[in-house]
Order: structure tokens, then sequence, then C-alpha cells
């Protein structure tokens, strides 16, 4: 009989949720309110160091909004990366600019701060890296593009709640920061995002951009969206944020595990002083990675998953020309491992045996 089926990432749900979920429930107060005020305080204090936090319904929306508060808009580029999920691109494109894509470097797959620097013109806005997989982007090397050249930096932080740069957290480093809520990331609301920014005129405008316009009832100030995290979602939430720290704990441990004992692949690799929380654990299989990612399904029983096959800028709403060379090979070549914290020690040895028998298959 085959051994059971190890998934690649496991939402985590337990009688505290639903005990909350129930309690917002009761109490008849569905939407917005008390409880996605005290998500926001609590989310703030526990990953933001007190920066402001916003809700909203889904982390797209926390990225649109979040734009277009700070100002974003027709005329303007948004300097991202292609080697992501297309909503850090989409979203730049809702608000009517366009993004422009820069290439990753290899170690880390975050924006190369060399290659963003090429693609600067004098409509470029803004630069939005991605904290991918959980381990932050070059701070540095970005931060130092950005004031060269008087644009701004959001942070697409959806993968990344509680990394770090030498202790100081993600999501405070730009103008604002995006987090999703999704169910597969390392905490959720059941889905939804969260926002943060210590810049109180764009805090100001996400608020009024996420509630139709509106501070007041009625008063509508702008032209806004529906974009309301509810009660229920929250209430998941906040339960969550009460078990983030030990979950990644147990992330870095299970990633701990598998950097001592898998061979035959490059494994990942975290910059000196940087905190990675690994929402995946990805690493690079140099020839027929999705031969490789076969047999691990089906002859191993061990999910696995592909976080990006397709770049963004070959995607059909971009179609672009740009010539991004790590981008592709890191696209035909990375594939993620589950590390989520469900894992027994039993599944972790399952995982390092079957990584290593076929690493040692293909040598």
């Amino acid at each position: 009989m085959s051994p059971e089926f190890i998934p690649p990432a496991k939402p985590i749900i337990g009688d505290d949720e639903r005990k909350a979920v129930e309690a917002v429930l009761a109490s008849g107060q569905l939407a917005q309110g008390s409880e996605v005020a005290s998500f926001e305080q609590e989310f703030s204090q526990v990953l933001l160091d007190g920066r402001a936090a916003v809700a909203v319904n889904s982390g797209t929306s926390g990225l649109h909004l979040g734009l277009l508060a700070a100002g974003i808009g027709p005329g303007d580029e948004v300097i991202v990366p292609s080697f992501t999920f297309a909503a850090t691109a989409n979203s730049v494109a809702l608000t009517g600019a366009t993004p422009v894509f820069a290439d990753v470097d290899m170690d880390h797959y975050t924006l190369d701060p060399a290659s963003v620097e090429s693609k600067i013109t004098d409509r470029t806005a803004a630069i939005m890296p991605v904290h991918l997989y959980g381990h932050p982007f070059d701070v540095d090397g970005i931060g130092a593009v950005a004031a060269k050249h008087g644009v701004k930096v959001f942070e697409d932080a959806a993968q990344a709640h509680g990394a770090a740069v030498n202790g100081r957290k993600v999501g405070t480093f730009g103008d604002f920061a995006m987090f999703s809520l999704y169910p597969t990331k390392n905490m959720t609301s059941g889905e939804g995002g969260m926002v943060s920014t210590g810049l109180a005129d764009v805090e100001r405008r996400l608020r009024l951009l996420r509630n139709q316009g509106m501070e007041r009832q009625y008063e509508n100030e702008l032209v806004g969206f529906n974009a309301r995290m509810t009660n229920i979602h929250a209430a998941i939430g906040r339960v969550q944020l009460t078990k983030v720290e030990g979950w990644t704990k147990t992330r870095q441990e299970n990633a701990a595990f598998f950097d001592a004992n898998i061979e035959g692949v490059i494994t990942p690799k975290v910059v000196e002083g940087y905190e990675h929380v690994y929402h995946q654990y990805t690493i690079r299989i140099a020839e027929d990675r999705d031969g490789f990612a076969k047999a691990l399904r089906e002859e191993y029983n061990v999910g696995c998953g592909v976080y990006y096959p397709i770049p963004n800028h070959r995607l059909a709403p971009f179609q672009t020309s740009d010539d991004l060379p790590v981008t592709e090979e890191a696209a035909a070549t990375v594939l993620s491992l589950p590390v989520h914290p469900s894992l027994s020690q039993d599944d972790l040895d399952r995982i390092v045996a079957a990584v290593n028998a076929i690493a040692k298959a293909g040598s």
C-alpha cells in the first residue's frame, strides 16, 4: 500500500478558529467592524513594530489600493519582478500604470538592483520588489537605486509574514507593503490581505478606497471600492496571529533539516542577517525539473509545486520582449517542497529520501 500523500501546502484550522467564527456569527455583526479593527491593531504590534495596518479582502486588493493610495496611475511606470505571481504586475496595470519587468538574482529569486537600475526611465514612479518565498529582497541595494533616482519603494510581502532584515521586520521598509492572508500562506484569515504604511496620508486614502470612498457613511470623498474584510475573516486572522510565530519556527526547523540532509540538488540560500520564513522551501533541479516533480508525486506520493513556470513578461496580458535570463532559468528549474508546520518527522524523512533517490537516479 502506498504511503499517505504529503500535500505541498496545508492550511491549519483548529477549534480556536472555529470558536472565534462562531462568536462572530452569534453576535450578528458580520461585516467590517470591531474584529477587523482589533486584527489591524494586533497585526501591527506582532508583525510591523507598530506600523499602521489596514485590512482588505485580498492580497491583490491590498496591492491595488496601496498603489492608488500612494498616487500611482496612468503615465507612471512601476518596476516589478517577472518571476512572481501575476498579481504583482496585475495590480500595477489595474491602476492604469505600466508594469516594467526586471530580472532577479539566482540565489534568492528577488529583484536584482542592477537590473532594476537598467529599467529606470523618466516615467519610473516606483519599484515594487517581492519578498519571494519568504526571503527578503535586497533592501539596501533596492533602496540605494530608489534613492539615487528619486523613486518610491513598495513591498509585496505576500509570502513573508515575520521575515526580517537585521532584526527589522519586512513591511516596514516601503511607503506601503502588502501581506496576503490566502489559505496557503504562513497565516490566513480564510481570504484577505493586510496593507502596512508609515504615512498618515496613505493610510487615510487606503481606508477610504476600501470603503467606497467613505470615512463617514454617505459622505463619499473619492471613487472607491468595496474591498472590506469581514469580521468573520478577521476573527480567523486574529487567532492565526497568535500562532504564526510558532509556525514560523517550525518552518525554519523543517528547512534546516532539509538543508542538512538533502543531496544532489541546489537548496535555498539565505543572506547573512536576513530571516527567511520559508513560505516555500525551493530547490533547483538543473535538468528535467518536470520529470523530477512527476517522480516525487507519482512514485513517492510527495506533493510539490512550481512557483512560477511562466514569467509574467510572457503572460498574455503583458507579452514584452524583455531579456531576463535569470528569470527564465529560475522558471525552468525551481521546485518547491512541502515545508509546512503540520509535517511529521516521518514526513520530513520521506521527503528527504525521495529527493535524494530521484537526484541520485538522475545523476
